[in-house]
């Protein structure tokens, strides 16, 4: 028995929609990992949920941290609204 075809469309139950993210997120992290793992290289992604919440995933030994106006990057990058604004890299 094969997977059945979803409909993409917002789930309108908060809580359904809350249970749905958390999965998914769990199984895109997972598939980072893994394409990280299997490709040799570092990777950084990050979510936000529906309440604005970051969520990050690092592959390397690089980090950042996520504040509620800017992102900031272990490769010395800061980004603010989707820009970078200001790199520590020369």
């Amino acid at each position: 028995m094969g997977r059945r075809k979803v409909e993409l469309k917002r789930i309108e139950d908060k809580s359904s929609r809350q249970v749905t993210f958390s999965k998914r997120r769990s199984g895109l992290f997972k598939k980072a990992h893994q394409l990280a793992v299997l490709c040799d290289l570092e990777l950084v992604l990050i979510v936000f949920s529906g309440n604005g919440r970051p969520y990050e995933f690092s592959s390397g030994n690089r980090y950042f941290i996520c504040l509620p106006s800017a992102i900031f990057l272990g490769l010395g990058l800061v980004l603010h609204k989707g820009i970078i604004i200001y790199s520590l890299l020369l």
